[in-house]
């Protein structure tokens, strides 16, 4: 893990200099984490007051691309809560490779079933990119549900969501075909960010990545992102994916069972439509 990621409490108080439009600059990013972390499952319950008490003790700490958050096996004595950019939730197997369990984007908490029971880390998380998440310690969170026994609604929500997402994935790798599963992968790793209202358009993960994610293999994976390619619907530089055509993906997405797919090569400009896209797959 890289030694330069920076923390910095949220009850920090910043110091009045001559530096005014710095001054100002780091209260935004400080109002805007805020903003992030009432919407979250952790926060919603609560009332302004008690949700505001709770972020006194979080403090936020940004971490490099590859950056180790933490390692399955590790002490659980925190959660977080993911504030911009994606962390890649993972367990490795038995022949040393790694099995992506979940992406986790803006708005996202984890690590809470080890903070709660106090036991090890279940899996390894690691920064998908450069992200900044805020951090809540063990004695901090269990100290205020003690003292606000509302508050684990919130955690109890959170713990629903997590299961409610398992149990939509599987349901997707049994009942959908891989094209569908790709494109909702690749929708809800970008979806609208909460702090700037607007959708990322790029993914960064190895195709090996995303076939572990979607239930299936590297090379399926590489067939259907290249397909999209060429149909102008993604951009694909090595390990990057950029969606150019966000409502194409959305289409295809929304195919049915995934027996529908987008695959036929791109026409003229002007000459394609909605309905182009599509061929039925046997």
């Amino acid at each position: 893990m890289h030694d330069h990621s920076g923390s910095v409490s949220f009850n920090h108080r910043v110091g009045f200099s001559a530096r005014r439009s710095a001054t100002a600059a780091g209260r935004s990013v400080i109002h805007d984490d805020r903003q992030l972390l009432a919407q979250c499952s952790l926060f919603r319950a609560l009332r302004t007051d008690e949700s505001a008490r709770l972020m006194a003790h979080a403090h936020i700490r940004k971490y490099a691309a590859e950056d180790t958050i933490f390692l399955m096996g590790s002490t659980g004595d925190s959660l977080m809560v993911v504030l911009s950019g994606h962390v890649r939730i993972s367990v490795p197997s038995l022949d040393g490779k790694e099995i992506l369990l979940a992406v986790l984007v803006a708005g996202d908490v984890f690590g809470e079933i080890a903070m709660l029971n106090g036991k090890e880390r279940t899996a390894d998380a690691r920064a998908a990119g450069e992200c900044r998440l805020a951090i809540l310690n063990r004695r901090d969170v269990l100290a205020f549900l003690a003292q606000h026994p509302n508050a684990w609604l919130g955690l109890i929500g959170t713990l629903c969501e997590r299961l409610r997402n398992v149990d939509e994935q599987m349901a997707e790798i049994a009942l959908m075909g891989l094209p569908v599963r790709l494109a909702k992968a690749l929708l809800r790793m970008t979806a609208i960010q909460p702090q700037s209202g607007r959708h990322p358009c790029q993914v960064r993960l190895s195709q090996r990545e995303i076939g572990s994610l979607i239930g299936a293999t590297r090379e399926s994976v590489n067939k259907w992102l290249g397909r999209w390619q060429r149909m102008g619907i993604l951009q694909i530089a090595e390990s990057l994916i950029t969606i150019v055509d966000r409502a194409a993906l959305e289409e295809l997405a929304e195919s049915e069972s995934g027996r529908e797919v987008g695959c036929a090569p791109p026409r003229p400009p002007g000459k394609a439509g909605s309905t182009d896209r599509l061929i039925r797959v046997p």
